[in-house]
């Protein structure tokens, strides 16, 4: 396992905060999970909305298709394709997802600045909305993002992309779904009530995970560890945004709980991985990643998983998005898939 530490001084706090939190399991009881969870889709239609964020601008980009329906379940499950201004592809696919502590962003919002990048690199960039909690509990955003995967592949030849070299990326909140994706790979218990396009594969190739939280029964310990105030507080609380997630008053029922881990779906057919973290990180404490990063090495082999420990940076923001950081991320993703 490839394994860096960048010592980068300059970072912008309120950018980091703004971007939020963003067991081997059967797949009947997943299932089982999942039939609950879309069932209890009672709150008040305003909620069910997505929140408004700041809008990147995509005015440059000349080939583009907005608001797409992949689902037919919720109003959330829309996604954007850009492609890049030049090139004939069929062009690598960049699957970007926002962050917002499973409850609050958007697939324009801040998160796509950097993903946005893969333009100029030759990638087409897939933005996608889900499920909030707000709306629908766990595994509606999984399902969600496994659901656009699939859209996107059934619909390559129209979009000119190429449906065997695609990347899931996304920081927070964003970061653990595209670790799930991942390492869930074709896994059918979190597919949910999401059936379109079932005959194609959820699978990618390679994985970029910016501070996602992955084992939530430990954030609480490791920020204990680490002597880090938790901005968020307590996560084994009713207000914390993985109980939330979950639809849980708190994460007692660990079961539960290590269904929405994506340690629990590792398997040494899993795709390549990048991760990166601060070792100041407030919002999800760094050992998620190092422990995260440590057990896919584990299976994978040290050679497909590359994990860079920002030294000082908390949650997100430039440091992530410096031109150096992304030269790192882009090169990663052009060693597997291109």
């Amino acid at each position: 396992m490839k394994k860096t530490v960048l010592p980068i001084l300059s970072m912008s706090l309120a950018a980091a905060l703004l971007a939020g939190c963003s067991t081997n399991a059967t797949e009947e009881a997943v299932q089982e999970l999942s039939e609950a969870a879309e069932t209890t889709e009672t709150v008040e239609a305003a909620e069910t909305k997505q929140p408004s964020a700041e809008t990147v601008d995509t005015s440059f980009i000349e080939n583009k298709y907005l608001d797409l329906d992949y689902g037919s379940h919720s109003e959330a499950q829309k996604l954007d394709i850009y492609l890049p201004n030049e090139g004939e592809g069929p062009f690598p696919v960049i699957v970007a997802i926002h962050g917002g502590g499973f409850r609050e962003g958007d697939k324009t919002g801040a998160d796509l600045t950097a993903m946005i990048e893969g333009l100029n690199r030759g990638y087409a960039v897939v933005a996608v909305n889900y499920r909030l909690s707000r709306e629908a509990f766990f595994p509606a955003a999984i399902s969600d993002v496994k659901a656009a995967i699939r859209y996107v592949k059934a619909n390559a030849e129209e979009y000119n992309v190429n449906p065997e070299e695609v990347a899931a990326w996304g920081g927070s909140a964003g970061g653990h779904l595209a670790a799930l994706v991942g390492t869930s790979g074709n896994d059918g218990s979190l597919n949910g009530k999401n059936t379109e396009n079932i005959n194609f594969s959820s699978e990618v190739q390679a994985v970029v995970d910016w501070y996602g939280q992955t084992d939530f029964l430990k954030i609480d310990e490791q920020f204990a560890e680490s002597e880090i105030t938790p901005k968020l507080g307590s996560r084994s609380t009713a207000d914390s945004p993985e109980s939330k997630y979950m639809g849980r008053n708190n994460l007692e029922k660990t079961e539960e709980v290590k269904k929405a881990n994506p340690e629990s779906y590792i398997t040494e057919n899993d795709p390549a991985f990048l991760i990166q973290h601060g070792t100041a990180d407030p919002n999800v404490p760094v050992q998620q990643s190092s422990d995260f990063a440590g057990k896919l090495a584990d299976v994978l082999g040290e050679d497909k998983v590359e994990l860079t420990l920002l030294e000082g940076v908390v949650h997100g923001g430039e440091p992530f998005e410096s031109k150096e950081n992304l030269e790192e991320v882009f090169g990663f993703l052009d060693s597997v898939l291109k």
